[in-house]
């Protein structure tokens, strides 16, 4: 599949009349570029509908927009423009679709009216409008609800009807109040860049019955005619997730925590129940059913609500009911309080609670994944060496790859004959690809016959090469010159193999050396790939003339669980130890890198990292520490998911002071020579704030040349366009400062 772009892109990039107009990457070029999400096929299978977001710079704003294009091939085209419009959800009878909209009082529901002929929207209904807003939103398969999820006072939950207008009046009292003093009780009081304010995220269900028989009228206006509707819901919302608990779980963007069962009956999803929530990654399983009477209060509703994962004391999540209804198919982990520990792909029969691994012998991470619509099979994404490869697993326990790439987002035609998922790749942000998987099953069940019988797997072809089905930002692309993406391998701590990447600046020259951006990535336990990043963008840090090199660390996702273990308790042994001899091995093998002008950047624990690197070298030019820990034990006081900490580093400061001390960067402070560029965001409540200002002020009495750059509106993430443009501005020029930008002869 790689060639297949690579020779597509090699195809479009040699036209003269675009070679022509090309020019390095830019910020406003990044800027320009559509943002495409996930792919929703149709219940008819006719049509893929999934949201944009475009950015203005000037206005400093993010608006999502959806959009169409059909499976059978075709233009992609805008299909909800006047009106902001995000995570589209098709109803089970094609005739309309649910989106999320902050048209009118903040983010609500709302429904489009669908002509699955023409491809277009009749008219638009804000079907919710409630004080707490809502997220999330699914429509059940039998057509009678929509769920959604918002952020309420659990001290609301009482009697039926009543809660909202608690919720609305809590909600008025905290905005009017002149005091804005909070209490807390518990820990996880805030989280990533926000105070939680005594809220919990629960799941509400609200019936739809009545969008099938409400009266239409025509109005005009302005030129046009416009379909209302006079109906309105027959009845309020009901929580079915009431309690002081999340449910869902809090998600960085991930595969949805909540499934409608196939009747539309029942529902499962993922919650926390432990005390201590802070110090706990022992997220369950909980299944409730939907329809209860209207007169049901919130203990009705608790006594109908099982813990199916209550067994297994690490996290469970994701659940996704298989099409025939028969299992529950979720990720699971097994050991207590490790968020990184290997992801598994789990069955949970309904019938008799059996519960199954299909992936105990696959040593990677399961990542997003879908079922084959005739429930023999599933479709899922890991991590393996710098991608995100698509993998198929069955009954039989066999996991087979499908194709090398980076994928996500997998979703099937009804048929089950083509899968649609996004792809990016180091020059090229989300795309959305169909692949036609009949070939492939039809290999799988060649293959299995031949194994029942004791006969060998043809190693042949095992699928269609994939195809583009919606490419928003050919236009931009075609006139911005990039680089490749050169993967290579050393001999890094442990004697085992790390992998690293390097890219080149545009109009590379092998006669001249480049300096060099060393990028450290974050996690620990992530990875650098194949993929695109509008925050760490290599291919913007390489465009005014410099080579990037990245090293995928002891710690980093996709080369095996043991590899991730090995940063447990070692932060900054081999991890360092396989940076500087990746580096090392960089200098040796590439004799355009100019080892002299190099500049070390990373963000959070490539933060952590920089500063680490600032007390036990003095190679590079420069420094960049973005969110990074510089006082590892004060660190832990000032964190909210404390599991993390307490995981990492073997128990708390207090406990194992001594592993704290050893791996804190504050301490070899001493020795802090080389010019550094700190940032951090206000609202980073993983790491907070005051890392960054021990981190400058120490630089500062050191007589470290130092600058910071504080963002009062920005949390762990710099997310506002214009923001990002000072970020990306303030940190090239740092490394232009010391380093210099420009290649020279050798």
């Amino acid at each position: 599949m790689r060639r297949f772009f690579l020779a597509f892109l090699a195809l479009i990039f040699t036209l003269p009349a675009v070679a022509q107009t090309k020019h390095p990457f830019t910020f406003e070029d990044m800027m320009k570029l559509k943002r495409v999400g996930e792919p929703e096929v149709s219940p008819d299978g006719k049509w893929v509908i999934f949201s944009v977001v475009d950015v203005d710079l000037e206005a400093n704003t993010k608006t999502p927009h959806i959009w169409i294009v059909p499976t059978a091939g075709g233009q992609e085209r805008e299909i909800i423009a006047d009106q902001d419009g995000d995570r589209p959800r098709w109803a089970p009878d094609g005739k309309r679709f649910a989106f999320i909209s902050t048209k009118e009082g903040g983010s609500q529901v709302w429904v489009a009216d669908f002509d699955g002929a023409a491809g277009t929207v009749s008219a638009v209904h804000k079907l919710t409008s409630i004080a707490t807003e809502v997220d999330g939103e699914l429509w059940s398969p039998d057509g009678k609800n929509i769920l959604f999820t918002s952020d309420v006072y659990p001290e609301c939950d009482g009697e039926p009807g009543a809660e909202s207008q608690c919720n609305a009046k809590k909600l008025k009292e905290a905005e009017q109040s002149k005091v804005k003093a909070l209490i807390f009780e518990h820990l996880l009081y805030r989280h990533w860049n926000a105070y939680k304010e005594g809220k919990r995220t629960h799941i509400f269900v609200l019936s739809v019955d009545w969008l099938a028989s409400i009266h239409e009228e025509k109005v005009r206006g302005s030129g046009s005619t416009v379909t209302v509707y006079s109906g309105s819901p027959k009845a309020l919302p009901r929580d079915l997730t009431p309690g002081d608990y999340d449910a869902p779980v809090f998600s960085l963007g991930e595969q949805d925590d909540y499934a409608f069962s196939p009747d539309g009956k029942e529902i499962c999803y993922t919650s926390n129940h432990d005390k201590n929530e802070a110090a706990s990654t022992n997220n369950d399983l909980w299944i409730v059913p939907v329809n209860f009477p209207g007169d049901a209060k919130p203990a009705d509703v608790l006594a109908k609500t099982k813990n199916i994962t209550a067994d297994n004391p690490a996290s469970d999540s994701t659940p996704l009911y298989s099409p025939d209804g028969r299992y529950i198919a979720y990720r699971a982990q097994q050991r207590p309080g490790y968020e990184s520990d290997r992801f598994r792909l789990m069955l949970y029969d309904r019938k008799t609670g059996e519960k199954k691994n299909l992936t105990e012998d696959f040593d990677r991470w399961v990542g997003t994944y879908t079922w084959l619509p005739n429930s023999k099979a599933i479709y899922f994404t890991a991590d393996d060496d710098g991608h995100i490869q698509l993998f198929r697993v069955g009954f039989d326990f066999r996991t087979t790859s499908i194709f090398d790439g980076t994928f996500d987002d997998p979703a099937f035609t009804p048929d089950g004959r083509d899968l649609f998922l996004t792809k990016m790749g180091v020059e090229f942000p989300n795309r959305i690809i169909r692949l036609n998987v009949s070939k492939t099953e039809e290999f799988m069940a060649q293959s299995r016959a031949k194994l029942d019988k004791g006969g060998v797997i043809d190693q042949g072809m095992i699928g269609e090469d994939p195809s583009v089905a919606a490419d928003l930002n050919r236009e931009v692309l075609s006139h911005v010159a990039m680089s490749d993406l050169e993967s290579f391998w050393f001999t890094g701590a442990k004697k085992d193999l790390v992998q690293g990447f390097l890219v080149k600046p545009p109009n590379f020259d092998a006669s001249k050396k480049y300096p060099v951006k060393f990028l450290i990535h974050g996690g620990p336990q992530g990875a650098w790939g194949d993929d695109w990043s509008y925050r760490w963008n290599a291919e913007l840090f390489a465009a005014n003339g410099y080579v990037v090199i990245m090293i995928n660390f002891h710690g980093s996702t996709g080369y095996g669980q043991k590899f991730i273990d090995a940063i447990n308790g070692e932060w900054g042994g081999a991890p360092y130890e396989d940076l500087m001899k990746g580096l090392d091995y960089a200098e040796k093998t590439y004799p355009f890198i100019d080892k002299d002008r190099e500049c070390a950047l990373g963000a959070s624990f490539g933060g952590y990292m920089a500063n680490w690197i600032l007390g036990h070298t003095d190679r590079f030019k420069c420094i960049v520490s973005h969110d990074g820990i510089f006082n590892v034990e004060s660190q832990w006081g000032t964190t909210e998911e404390l599991w993390f900490n307490d995981w990492e580093f073997k128990g708390t400061p207090y406990a194992n002071r001594e592993l704290y001390r050893k791996w804190s960067p504050h301490l070899f402070a001493t020795n802090f020579k080389t010019p550094t560029l700190v940032i951090h965001g206000q609202h980073d409540y993983r790491l907070d704030v005051s890392e960054g200002l021990q981190l400058f002020t120490t630089l500062q009495m050191e007589g470290v040349p130092s600058k910071m750059l504080y963002f009062p509106d920005e949390g762990h993430w710099v997310l506002k366009p214009q923001n990002a443009r000072l970020w990306y501005k303030t940190v090239n020029d740092w490394v232009d400062q010391w380093v210099n930008d420009q290649g020279t002869k050798k």
